[in-house]
Parts: C-alpha cells; sequence; structure tokens
C-alpha cells in the first residue's frame, strides 16, 4: 500500500475545482462508436464507462464533436450543435461519475479539414481559401457573418455540454479551424483577422470568449494545442507560446492538451499527432514539457506514451500535470486498477498497431473487446458451473488467445505448439524493420499462460491421438494456414513470405514479389530483401501498397518503399509461372488494360493469403460431438455453444484455420468463442 501512495501516477491533481483522483486520463478521439444522429448512445458510453471503472481520473471523449452544420464528416463524429444531445450527456456524465472518474468532451469547427459530400453537403469554410491535401475540399475564405454565426455556435454548444452535466471541455483548435487562424501557413489574410501574431489569434480569442461568457468561471475549458507545428511556413514553438500567453492572460483557459505537428495528411497524422509503431516512445514529450515551463495553466499530452515507465517519469519529473495513455487504454482499460493492486506487469500493452484508427475503430489489435462492451456486457460475466479440460492446438494469435482467455474462466488448458515458440505468423510479422514491437502481443499472452498456470507445450506437431490422449472436452483448432499457390499456373516454382521471413532457402539477386492480399506480408519481404541488397520488383493485385490495411499502416509502407526506391506496379494479375532456364518467367495481366507481360527474375514471391490447415480438425471432427460444426448465431451474439454441454468433446476450429484473414479477426474468434466457455 505504502508502494501505491508513493506513485507519482496514482497522486491526485487539483484542476480548478475539479480533483482529479489520479494523474491518468484518456483524451478525446473519433471512436466511431455514435449512434446514427451521432449522439453518445449506450455503446458509446460503455466503452468510456469501461475505462472509468479501471480507474483513471479523466476520460475525454467526442474527438472533434461538430459546433456547426458545415463541420462535418463521412465518418463518425458527435453532435454538439442541437440541444437533442444535453439528455444524452446528462446520462453519459452520471454513468461515468458513479465509476469515479470526471468526464470531459472536445467540441470544433473543422474548418478546411470539414468534407463537402457528406451528410448535409455544406462548402466548406477557413480563413484562408487553402485546400488541405488530408481532406480535399476547397474552401471559401470566411466573412465577417460566417465569423460570427460560427462563434455564436461555439457558445451555444458550451452551454449543452454545461447543461449535459459535464466536467468540463476542450476546444480544439490544432490544425481545425481556430489552429487554420493561428497558422501562416493557413491563414493568408491581410484584415485584422491575419498578419501579426496578435491578429491571428483573434478569432480564437472571440471564440473562447464567448464560451467563457456563457458558461461561466466555474466551468473548466481547455484547448487542444499545437506546441510546434514543425513545418518551416507553419507556427514554431516561440509563435505558439505566444499565442498561448494571450489566452493565458485573459483567463479564458484552464488547462493546455498539448499536440505537436501538423494534421493535413496521412502521413503528417501518424508521424506527428498520433504516432504509430514506426516512431520512438512518446516523441513529443519534451516538446510538451518545454511548453510547460513557458506558461502557467496545467498540460497534458498524449503521444504514444504507451507504457506505465514513460508515464511515471512524465509525471515524477514534473513535465505533465496530467499524462494522456490513450491508446494504451484501448488495449486495456484496466490499466490503473492493476497497477493499484500490484499487477502492473500485468498490463495488456499498446504496441501501437493503429488498428484502433482504421474503420473498425476503436476495436484493438489484440484486445477484442473494446468497442464490443455490451456485446460482452453478460459473456463471462459469471465463473463457469464446469471446469473443463480443453486443448487448444496452435500457439499463434487465435490460440494464443483462446488458451488466455480459457485458463482465464478457470478451465485446465493444455496447448500444443508444433515450433519451437509461440507466436505462429507473428514471429515472422517482427522481421518488418519498423515493426518489432508486435512481439509485444505474444509476449504479454505467454507470460499471462504462465501466470494461468496453462500447460504449454512447444515442438509437438499435434495429430488426433495426441488430443485425444488428453482426454478434452473442448478442443479448439488453431493451427493457422499454409501458403495458398493453387490458383497460379506455375506456383510451385514460386516461393512464400513463409519461406523468405523463416529464412528456408536461398534467393538469387533479382525478386519479383506478387501481393495478392494487400496485407503485410509482402511489403515486410520487399523491405527485408532490398535491405539485403536484392533488386526488387513489387507487382500487387491492388492499386497502392498495402491497400487492406488502416491508413496509418498504408501511408508507412508508401513512405518505406519511397525511402528505399521499391518501384511499386498495381492493378497486376500473376496468371503464371514459367522456368528459363535457370530462371523464372513471370507471366503478368494488367486489370486495367488487359494487356500482358513477361518478367524475368531469379525467384519470385507470392503472397496470395493462405488455405486453413486442417489436418487434426478433419480427423477429429467425425469423433467429435458437434462433429466441427460451430453455431454461427450463438458465435455472432457472444453467447455459450450448445455443444458445450454435449457427451463427449467438442471441437472447434478458429483463425486462419477456419479462413484467412487477420489478427484481430483472431482474436475476435478466440474471445467471443471461449468468454462463454
Amino acid at each position: 500500500m505504502s508502494t501505491r501512495k508513493a506513485d507519482p501516477l496514482l497522486t491526485p491533481f487539483q484542476l480548478k475545482h475539479l480533483t482529479l483522483k489520479n494523474r491518468i486520463m484518456s483524451t478525446s478521439h473519433a471512436c466511431g462508436l455514435g449512434d446514427e444522429n451521432h449522439m453518445p448512445g449506450a455503446v458509446y458510453q460503455a466503452y468510456h464507462a469501461a475505462k472509468a471503472r479501471g480507474g483513471l481520473a479523466l476520460t475525454m471523449f467526442g474527438g472533434s464533436s461538430y459546433v456547426s452544420e458545415d463541420s462535418k464528416w463521412t465518418t463518425g463524429q458527435l453532435s454538439v450543435a442541437t440541444d437533442k444531445v444535453i439528455p444524452f450527456l446528462q446520462q453519459f456524465s452520471e454513468r461515468i461519475h458513479l465509476e469515479g472518474a470526471a468526464l470531459m468532451v472536445q467540441i470544433t469547427h473543422l474548418g478546411r479539414r470539414a468534407e463537402t459530400n457528406t451528410q448535409a453537403w455544406m462548402p466548406t469554410l477557413a480563413p484562408s481559401a487553402i485546400r488541405e491535401k488530408g481532406h480535399r475540399s476547397i474552401p471559401r475564405q470566411m466573412d465577417r457573418e460566417d465569423i460570427k454565426r460560427i462563434i455564436k455556435d461555439f457558445g451555444d454548444a458550451a452551454m449543452r455540454c454545461k447543461e449535459g452535466g459535464l466536467d468540463g471541455l476542450e476546444v480544439m483548435t490544432h490544425g481545425h479551424l481556430i489552429g487554420q487562424f493561428f497558422s501562416p501557413d493557413t491563414n493568408k489574410r491581410n484584415d485584422e483577422f491575419g498578419g501579426s501574431v496578435e491578429n491571428r489569434a483573434r478569432f480564437g480569442l472571440m471564440v473562447m470568449e464567448e464560451i467563457r461568457n456563457r458558461v461561466g468561471n466555474g466551468f473548466i475549458i481547455g484547448m487542444r494545442y499545437a506546441v510546434d507545428e514543425g513545418m518551416t511556413a507553419g507556427q514554431d514553438f516561440d509563435d505558439c507560446v505566444a499565442v498561448l500567453k494571450q489566452f493565458e492572460a485573459d483567463g479564458l483557459v484552464d488547462f493546455v492538451n498539448a499536440n505537436y505537428g501538423r494534421l493535413d495528411t496521412e502521413l503528417a497524422l501518424v508521424t506527428d499527432c498520433m504516432p504509430g509503431m514506426q516512431e520512438r516512445q512518446a516523441p513529443w514529450l519534451s516538446s510538451a514539457a518545454a511548453f510547460k515551463r513557458e506558461i502557467n495553466v496545467p498540460v497534458f499530452h498524449a503521444a504514444k506514451i504507451n507504457d506505465i515507465a514513460t508515464a511515471r517519469y512524465a509525471i515524477q519529473e514534473g513535465l505533465l500535470d496530467m499524462v494522456a495513455m490513450t491508446r494504451a487504454h484501448i488495449a486495456d482499460p484496466d490499466i490503473v486498477a492493476k497497477l493499484m493492486c500490484g499487477e502492473e506487469d500485468r498490463i495488456r500493452p499498446c504496441v501501437g498497431g493503429v488498428h484502433c484508427m482504421g474503420d473498425n475503430r476503436p476495436t484493438c489489435f489484440h484486445n477484442a473487446k473494446t468497442g464490443r462492451e455490451l456485446l460482452f456486457q453478460s459473456a463471462g460475466s459469471a465463473k463457469p458451473t464446469k471446469k473443463r479440460k480443453v486443448v487448444v492446438v496452435g500457439g499463434g494469435p487465435a490460440g494464443l488467445e483462446a488458451a488466455r482467455v480459457s485458463a482465464e474462466r478457470g478451465h485446465d488448458v493444455v496447448l500444443f505448439e508444433a515450433s519451437n515458440r509461440l507466436g505462429g505468423q507473428l514471429c515472422l510479422a517482427e522481421k518488418a524493420l519498423w515493426r518489432q514491437d508486435i512481439k509485444g502481443i505474444i509476449d504479454w499472452r505467454q507470460k499471462e499462460l504462465d501466470h494461468l498456470g496453462v500447460d504449454w507445450r512447444l515442438n509437438i506437431y499435434a495429430e488426433a491421438q495426441d488430443v485425444l490422449s488428453e482426454n478434452p472436452e473442448v478442443v479448439i483448432v488453431a493451427t493457422g494456414g499454409v501458403p495458398d499457390f493453387d490458383l497460379i499456373e506455375g506456383g510451385a516454382l514460386c516461393k512464400s513470405p513463409f519461406d523468405v521471413l523463416g529464412g528456408e532457402g536461398a534467393l538469387g539477386e533479382s525478386v519479383l514479389i506478387y501481393d495478392g492480399t494487400g496485407r503485410h506480408s509482402a511489403p515486410t519481404v520487399a523491405e527485408v530483401l532490398r535491405r539485403r541488397g536484392k533488386r526488387i520488383t513489387f507487382y500487387s493485385v491492388d492499386d497502392v501498397p498495402a491497400k487492406e490495411l488502416t491508413y496509418g499502416e498504408r501511408v508507412i509502407w508508401k513512405k518505406r518503399f519511397a525511402e528505399d526506391g521499391i518501384d511499386f506496379v498495381g492493378d497486376q494479375s500473376l496468371t503464371g509461372v514459367e522456368r528459363a532456364g535457370n530462371l523464372l518467367v513471370a507471366k503478368l495481366r494488367c486489370d486495367l488494360t488487359g494487356r500482358m507481360s513477361d518478367v524475368t527474375v531469379n525467384d519470385v514471391v507470392i503472397d496470395a493469403g493462405v488455405l486453413p490447415a486442417s489436418e487434426v480438425f478433419d480427423a477429429l471432427r467425425s469423433k467429435s460431438s458437434n462433429d466441427g460444426k460451430i453455431d454461427l448465431h450463438a458465435l455472432a451474439q457472444a453467447k455459450p455453444q450448445p455443444s458445450f454441454d454435449a457427451q463427449g468433446f467438442s471441437v472447434f476450429r478458429i483463425g486462419d484455420a477456419a479462413g484467412s484473414r487477420d489478427i484481430p479477426a483472431a482474436m475476435f474468434d478466440a474471445l467471443r468463442l471461449c468468454a462463454t466457455l
């Protein structure tokens, strides 16, 4: 107890009248869980309630919640532009407060970052008519009436937040409309709103004055603010300090939530604002700390602070007042609870995979429960009435998660893995030079299996008799897949990413890589071989590299291809491979024109996905009580499989053993099958 009391992360922080019980928070982000009317309904609230229940002091929500009808995206945002939001906020506030946490929202006008071809189809506005590359609209320069209207919209929205019982709000300035006025890169006006630092700050000051006048001094108001735009034409550190001091002097801001860099391209988002796996830990912490030394209001900060050691250092050394572990809480909403009960080593690590920033946000790379809290609300809430013997075949992502969840439920679990280490295909994924942190998915689960007493055995290619000798009641086959060359004539002449990344077989000087999936495997092979000095030609069925991945992963592969000089040729179908002496001839068809071409190389590497490795499943299903069948309706609703209680044993297949997919799908398969076991 004395150790926990001494932990700087667990000390309270006083923000005006609000006492925050510790120094850990989650910042506002567009989690995509709002209902069809852009309200924070039951699903949205459950997501944040899980974090509040897990012990953090402050959860902020509603990334880019819009105050005006001309501030919208195609992706889900919350609306604070209508009184309809007030009862939702009241319910939300009560729910989070009952869990002992504070609740704040982010409000904004997107300016040129808005999109015109969505929802209300409104024209976009900005300080100057300068197009943003990221969201692509061409804005109209704002006139006095636009300025007057939007200032009032901010004030109206702030009042709704206060009436909703929230503890405060933050105004998003960085990269959005107010920040576009701040920055000389986006503000080219020659009136009283442009030119000097004082003029560029004027619109933001007017907005914050309106908000303060409407909600009063007793309501907490902060700013999500760039401490440095990190580009020649934008605001530098000194300029950002000078602007903020004007707000501070007028008593318009109670805290600063410090950001860094720019937001106007996909690359900037995953290198500056929301750095992914390819970036170093806490890249802008020193910048936020330097900014804190220049001002007199509390400073919060989030940017890849995803481990307790870094967070603790930031608070202990006075670099921040509150440390934001936003994506870390997507991976594990119970961070604080584990910290308080002495289980820091059991915190599920955020590996920076940016899956939570994709189309299925906020789902996590390796926590399938996140964003699906209501689905799993009753699943697994009670311990099973019967302890079962569970045998898991395969120690890849699906198998590891199945074993972990089953053991956590109290069952007796044995896991067989054919290779000499756990991890399956993830052991190959970490070969990419920028994806080393992915090993955290394996390492954490291995530690959890040990903690839970799972009997895991390596170097055992389990056959039916090996499984049956354990007298199982439930068998989960997670044997993954084998490379699929069947549809390509001459596929037997080719190599797979498994071969290359696993170090099997030498390759010649020239290699053609064919990507038929748009996933990580083929680009990883390209990067590894290019660094070995091979001549690479990269062809893909898609029009861009890594098309199946999130934008944060795609753009990093594009960047690395450009850095490594790897030429990409898209919209191609590989129709066959032939031998020509000691060389291979790859036959390709352009899907746009139908034109055929031949490329002669030493070796061809193909990623066309995998076919299920089903030998042990096929051998066991006829002996099982369920003939290997799974009740899809029960699975989709995370309800128990009817065959769990049948005589004999039931057998199921998950992950790539059921079909070629990705890590999050494998994790979801395992969780929803085993959470009710």
